[in-house]
């Protein structure tokens, strides 16, 4: 069920506030261009400015557009264990597929204090899980062996592997076997982790290139892994500008200038992009055919 290329889609807003009517056209766009799944509320989506109430409503808006043709993943993680038990339960409620659960971020807990906080949750909420793993924005590494012990939980299925090794990526793949899902959390890994029995993606770079994503991963299931690789590294300038600064700043950037969403706002402390990279951005959308050159406006 969650396999492929999964976008963590942004939070568009407008004038400080969720732009509804943006995100509702961002998931028929997702659905359009053949995603396998959509992930609201993730570190793409903005997540730590969004209050409560924003949060909830994200997650509602997205699964009342997407109507059942893909999968929601609902980000439902926080730091506090109450409150990522809390958010999941609201998750599940409004009839999200799964929650992605980021580790504990700031507290630092060690491996056992880790695994308590996803068993918590999978014993509060009955709902698929799949743990986040990004150290380089949590301060702490889910080791391979935590995430054996988590795998055994009935409803922890999965892990978006965002520590950027390929080391750990097949050390979990190897201790967790081939029912537990292992997506990528780094666009530029999606390739190679597919390569060592990997699943997917949950991807940025869906945002502006869904077609192009799921078709590599497509193909590659398909057994047709010349043309997988190559699409793979046709993509490559796209999959690394797109962190040439912090996540989504780029992204939505991208978004903007594709005439996708109408406002390239973020929340403070995040800032927009500075010119120069803007300009990087701007050539190689141009390179990649998602912009024209004279206009901006997207290409048919």
């Amino acid at each position: 069920m969650f396999s492929g290329a999964i976008a963590a889609i942004v939070t568009p807003f407008k004038a400080g506030g969720i732009d509804e009517a943006g995100l509702r056209s961002l998931v028929e766009f997702q659905i359009a261009n053949g995603t396998n799944g959509i992930v609201p509320c993730g570190t793409t989506g903005e997540s730590p400015t969004l209050s409560y109430k924003e949060h909830e409503r994200v997650i509602e808006v997205v699964i009342e557009q997407s109507a059942g043709r893909v999968p929601v993943i609902a980000g439902t993680g926080s730091n506090s264990t109450q409150e990522a038990i809390s958010l999941t339960a609201h998750a599940k409620k409004a009839g999200a597929d799964a929650a992605l659960l980021i580790a504990p971020y700031y507290n630092k807990p060690t491996q056992e204090g880790l695994y308590r906080h996803f068993e918590a949750v999978a014993k509060a909420v009955d709902i698929p899980i799949i743990v986040y793993n990004i150290p380089g924005r949590t301060a702490v590494n889910i080791e391979p062996a935590t995430m054996q012990r988590l795998s055994k939980l009935s409803n922890i299925v999965g892990v978006k592997e965002s520590a950027g090794s390929m080391k750990q990526i097949t050390d979990i793949i190897s201790l967790c076997g081939s029912d537990f899902t292992v997506l990528s959390g780094e666009d530029f890994l999606t390739f190679p982790l597919l390569c060592v029995g990997g699943h997917g993606v949950i991807s940025v770079v869906s945002n502006v290139a869904p077609r192009q994503m799921a078709d590599l991963c497509s193909l590659f299931s398909q057994g047709k892994f010349e043309e997988s690789r190559k699409l793979y590294y046709k993509l490559l300038p796209l999959l690394h500008i797109l962190f040439i600064e912090t996540n989504p700043a780029p992204v939505k950037a991208a978004l903007a200038m594709m005439g996708k969403i109408g406002s390239e706002e973020v929340r403070l402390p995040l800032v927009t992009m500075s010119e120069a990279n803007r300009e990087r951005l701007r050539q190689v959308l141009e390179a990649q055919g998602l912009i024209s050159e004279p206009t901006g406006q997207k290409r048919s």
